[in-house]
């Protein structure tokens, strides 16, 4: 949800000017209020500062959308996610159309992911509880093995999609659904490409247990994130993405940055240990 979401986030003026998009649904709080002393803040602090008010809903829901998926401090992120659902229901509950009752669905989920272990598998929260084992360097090959699995396939989903609009197009295809209100972005040919290389970069990775190859891996997820946010609505975007593109290329970043911490301590307890065996044959 919070990925897909983040979409139609569109900065500079977040639907200020056209009386669209997150601005129109912040009004909807002063509207058609739920809550009064909510529609109060709404209509004196948040309105005439909206600008503020814009970047930060899209860096909250971002932030929430990448710690969920690369299970990165869940428990933390579940508060947050309580808290922005909170939000947006007293900002839109009792607007037309709306679903009230959904609100309370999205906050029951969270609570759900604050009160239960949900990070055991294939989770940047449980490559660090084995680490803290002593299993590092296996975690962390399993899980960077993992999202270039995930990784690669997108990009062969998004190499598919890319040929449902010009190749090169400044809005790519969507992997996804627009009905259904579901995607993992949008990628021309040469987000496609980008996806690869940091798919190959993982898994290279992940078979070689190599720090470098992450670290190399996160530092071009971030770049082709940071391309995205600095172009769009701006210029053409190179990739072909949008701010849900941004945050997939962000989950490729968290995960690598994670494992490459560890995946570059499996060369050092390998030296350490192979300098003990020969001390003690010496």
């Amino acid at each position: 949800m919070w990925l897909y979401n983040v979409v139609w986030k569109n900065p500079p003026d977040f639907g200020r000017n056209s009386d669209t998009g997150l601005y129109y649904f912040t009004r909807a709080a002063v509207d058609h209020p739920v809550f009064p002393p909510f529609s109060w803040v709404v209509e004196h602090l948040v309105l005439p500062n909206f600008l503020i008010f814009g970047w930060l809903t899209l860096v909250v829901e971002t932030v929430l959308a990448v710690l969920l998926l690369t299970g990165t401090f869940v428990r933390v992120a579940a508060l947050l996610g309580i808290a922005q659902s909170l939000a947006i229901g007293l900002s839109v509950a009792e607007a037309p159309g709306e679903w009230p009752w959904s609100y309370f669905m999205m906050i029951g989920i969270h609570v759900v992911l604050l009160c239960t272990w949900s990070t055991r598998y294939f989770a940047v929260d449980a490559l660090r509880a084995q680490a803290r084992k002593g299993n590092g360097p296996p975690a962390a090959a399993s899980l960077l093995r993992t999202w270039g699995i995930v990784l690669a396939l997108l990009g062969i989903a998004a190499l598919i999609a890319s040929f449902q609009t010009d190749r090169w197009a400044s809005v790519g295809g969507l992997v996804g659904t627009e009905d259904l209100e579901i995607g993992l972005g949008t990628y021309n040919l040469a987000g496609v490409i980008a996806l690869l290389v940091i798919a190959a970069c993982t898994l290279a990775a992940a078979i070689r247990g190599s720090g470098v190859l992450a670290y190399a891996a996160a530092a071009l997820s971030v770049l082709a994130a940071v391309s995205i946010y600095l172009q769009s609505s701006r210029t053409d975007v190179w990739l072909g993405g949008t701010n849900t593109t941004a945050a997939v290329f962000l989950c490729a970043a968290v995960v690598s940055m994670a494992a490459a911490r560890w995946l570059g301590r499996s060369h050092d307890l390998a030296a350490s240990a192979s300098n003990v065996t020969h001390q003690g044959s010496s």
